[in-house]
């Protein structure tokens, strides 16, 4: 009988053993996947200092419909990117889901995204949002490119997914 508790011991010890072993290997892998993703995301989104949008209030596109300037004291990051918010009850929305209110592309032109695949700055205050995500847009020098991708939204907005794909793989 002892022996049998001996052996029942072992193998408890090595099956907790197993336990711990799968249990550090997840952990070590979701910590690479998490480290990864915001590595991915501080190197291809549109940053000035890990600062999102140029520091605009990315919930206010949504509930007041137009660019607002955040304050740089109330902030919220999002895998590795900081956002700026006007307002603490806009700080809030965006917690609870921060996908949401997240601009498409990184923050990069939509256009340029959809009629090129590149990178190109854009002017906070000009954007649209199309099925309640918010696209932003080159506009300086007399090229307003969401006039442009107004004649062909359904086309280029299907080619930047595409090509955004492409960028953060």
């Amino acid at each position: 009988m002892k022996l049998n508790i001996q052996e029942c011991k072992k193998s408890n010890f090595k099956l907790w053993s197993r336990k711990q072993i799968l249990y550090m290997f997840v952990s070590i892998i979701s910590l690479t996947t998490v480290a990864q993703t915001e590595n991915s995301r501080l190197t291809h989104f549109n940053l000035e200092r890990k600062v999102a949008l140029q520091g605009y209030d990315p919930v206010a596109y949504f509930k007041q419909g137009k660019a607002v300037k955040g304050k740089k004291e109330l902030t919220a990051t999002y895998e590795g990117v900081t956002y700026n918010f006007s307002m603490p009850v806009n700080r809030e929305y965006f917690l609870k889901n921060p996908l949401k209110y997240e601009p498409q592309f990184g923050g990069w032109c939509a256009y340029a995204m959809g009629d090129s695949g590149e990178k190109v700055e854009i002017n906070p205050q000009t954007f649209k949002i199309v099925d309640e995500k918010l696209y932003l847009f080159y506009n300086a020098y007399f090229n307003n490119t969401l006039k442009s991708w107004n004649k062909d939204q359904a086309n280029l907005k299907s080619k930047a997914e595409s090509n955004w794909k492409k960028i953060i793989k």
